[in-house]
């Protein structure tokens, strides 16, 4: 770590649905950039007054930036982490952007048991995640990794069930899927580059302690 990145604390942000809360949290904890927005061309956005440097990084990304450092900390959802299994420190469950892993099949496939879904294929964007919640309820399965369109794959018979992060259900109801398990609920964390965390121990610790406070306010509104 060369001197000029002692002087700096990166902050990456993911591209997506937790970008708008995540800089507006830490816009109200004191930490924000002129022209920070999910659509910037700049690469790293600057606030020298602050010595604050945010990087802008596809979701899946993010915890590698963090991991070898070339970010301090990132604000990132749980299910990126399961999947990613990077070597970071988890410092704080944020408490928004709050959605579920599950286990859908489309209607007419519904069963009982899980143990019943066996030898089938399972499509995915998370395939660490389906892979360990079969392994860990003993039935063997092919799994199928998909970058988009997790519905279309039953649809079109390339696999008979889907491992997806949902919100509402809207979009399974709509491709006529239903869970059939819940396999983890995820929210928005904080992380932190290991060694960052040490070198910059003071400057981390009392942002997560604002954004600590902040989450408790909401907690008990």
């Amino acid at each position: 770590m060369t001197s000029s990145d002692m002087e700096y604390l990166t902050i990456a942000l993911p591209k997506g649905k937790l970008f708008e809360k995540a800089a507006k949290m830490l816009a109200a904890a004191g930490y924000q950039a002129e022209g920070l927005n999910e659509n910037s061309r700049k690469l790293v956005i600057t606030n020298e007054t602050l010595k604050v440097r945010f990087i802008i990084t596809k979701t899946a990304d993010l915890p590698t930036y963090v991991e070898y450092g070339a970010a301090d900390i990132g604000i990132i959802g749980k299910d990126v982490l399961l999947e990613e299994k990077k070597d970071v420190y988890e410092l704080l469950d944020l408490k928004f952007g709050l959605c579920r892993m599950v286990l859908a099949v489309p209607e007419a496939l519904a069963k009982d048991s899980l143990a019943d879904y066996a030898h089938m294929r399972v499509a995915t964007k998370f395939p660490r995640i389906a892979e360990q919640f079969f392994h860990d309820a003993g039935v063997q399965v092919e799994i199928i990794k998909l970058n988009g369109s997790i519905e279309l794959a039953p649809i079109v018979g390339l696999a008979e069930m889907i491992v997806d992060l949902v919100e509402t259900g809207r979009t399974l109801k709509e491709n006529r899927l239903v869970e059939t398990a819940k396999i983890q609920q995820a929210t928005a964390r904080l992380i932190a580059n290991r060694v960052s965390f040490k070198m910059k121990f003071d400057r981390i610790n009392k942002l997560t302690e604002a954004l600590r406070t902040m989450v408790d306010s909401e907690v008990a509104k």
